[in-house]
């Protein structure tokens, strides 16, 4: 792998949430900068050549480390062999961060709106990590809801985390949705998708248009309809950000 574009890592930690999702930690050999809600873009070497895709990153810059949080994909070209690695095992991240998914200060809303659907929370974690890190870090007065759904409960990677989070920090609410409750028969909490919840709760903490900005981040079926939901309800296309994980292929058209 050429020095020049990439750094050398290595796995120091992996937790296992089900069959297909996962979270794991690396180590870069070099300092590796990045503003919460970017991507870290991790290559593999074999036999067939490099294997490389951009990944969101969980932890916070302060952090020592490289967290990420994936879904399984069994036909594609990266996830299969980021499956595999281990601890002590080793990976490489190309040498800058990169996107745009970061907390918008431009407009001067102070209220922040963030929906997501299960490895989507990632670029979220980061930015609630720095902020439990660093209370400078969001504006006096800054106020964040985060909904993020899942099939079952056993999805929410992070749920624990979240909740801490979300009772340590001033201004943030946390709507954690089961869209499979009849799959999940232990779970007490919101049901439905995210794009079934998303006005209720919006509505019920105030997060209007004009003083609200949106992030969706995930799967793009949820963003498509929850950017479709917000546009009706006023808010312009400045103040929706939108992180899209992979694109849904097109229906075959009809005879």
């Amino acid at each position: 792998m050429d020095p020049a574009k990439y750094h050398a890592a290595t796995v120091t930690a992996r937790h296992d949430l089900s069959d297909d999702l996962w979270t794991m930690r690396v180590r870069l050999e070099a300092p590796f900068s990045f503003q919460p809600g970017q991507y870290a873009t991790l290559a593999l070497e074999d036999e067939s050549g490099v294997h490389e895709r951009p990944y969101s990153i969980v932890s916070s810059p302060a952090e020592a480390e490289l967290e990420f949080f994936f879904e399984l994909v069994p036909h594609g070209e990266v996830t299969p062999r980021l499956f595999r690695l281990q601890p002590g095992d080793g990976v490489h991240v190309r040498r800058s961060a990169k996107g745009l998914f970061v907390l918008d200060r431009k407009r001067g809303h102070r209220q922040h709106l963030m929906v997501s659907t299960v490895t989507g929370v990632a670029p979220f974690m980061s930015m609630l990590r720095s902020w439990a890190r660093d209370p400078a870090w969001a504006p006096e007065g800054t106020r964040m809801l985060l909904i993020h759904a899942g099939s079952r409960s056993w999805e929410f990677g992070y749920g624990d985390e979240l909740r801490e989070l979300a009772a340590k920090l001033p201004g943030v609410e946390l709507v954690l949705t089961v869209s499979r409750p009849w799959e999940d028969a232990a779970w007490t909490g919101e049901r439905g998708r995210a794009e079934d919840v998303v006005r209720k709760h919006a509505d019920g903490c105030g997060f209007s248009a004009g003083s609200t900005a949106a992030y969706l981040c995930g799967h793009p079926q949820m963003i498509e309809n929850v950017k479709g939901i917000l546009t009706r309800c006023g808010h312009v296309k400045q103040d929706l950000h939108e992180e899209i994980y992979f694109i849904l292929p097109k229906a075959a058209s009809g005879s």
